[in-house]
């Protein structure tokens, strides 16, 4: 009787991406992303079935492409980067309900504050790239409330309008690489 062992796989930082994006004004939506991240995912064979996935992003690598709107982020209206640098996720589960769907469940913390989120996940593949290195692809999509997670600053237009929405869809188009 042979024992399963625990395949790990490190975050091909090179080739993904972290984006958010949230609503301003109502009218348009402002798009941002994490520079700084990483992740890893434990699988116990080789389908990604109840792997146990780990995630952290650095609060100060936040990009709007609007160096006052970052500030603004980083500041303690929002995210307060200087007690809180890093957001995190760690998994409770991971589950197949499709083909190549699968649903993914955790724990989110931000600025402290620790809920479950569930998320959307589309496997895209596994290939062996030029290198020779194993490696898989997922997108990784969902929304959250901001304000559950203490990011509470807003302000209203002289018409009313909310300037913030409490809505944030996360994207995230990762690749793993497989260890050894």
């Amino acid at each position: 009787m042979s024992t399963l062992t625990a395949t790990k796989w490190a975050i091909d930082t090179t080739h993904s991406e972290i984006t958010f994006k949230v609503k301003h004004l109502v009218i348009s939506t402002v798009t941002g992303k994490f520079n700084r991240f990483d992740a890893e995912l434990e699988t116990e064979d080789d389908n990604f079935d109840d792997a146990a996935i780990r995630f952290e992003a650095d609060i100060d690598s936040i990009d709007t492409n609007n160096e006052d709107r970052d500030n603004h982020l980083k500041s303690d209206d929002f995210f307060n980067a200087a007690e809180h640098p890093k957001l995190t996720f760690e998994s409770r589960s991971f589950r197949k309900f499709g083909e190549n769907e699968y649903k993914l469940i955790g724990d989110l913390t931000i600025r402290g504050n620790t809920k479950p989120i569930e998320l959307d996940a589309v496997y895209g593949g596994t290939v062996v790239d030029p290198y020779g290195q194993t490696k898989a692809g997922f997108e990784v999509s969902g929304k959250i409330n901001r304000k559950e997670f203490g990011l509470k600053w807003n302000a209203v237009t002289e018409a009313g309008n909310i300037v913030v929405s409490d809505d944030v869809k996360l994207m995230m188009s990762v690749q793993f690489v497989k260890g050894e």
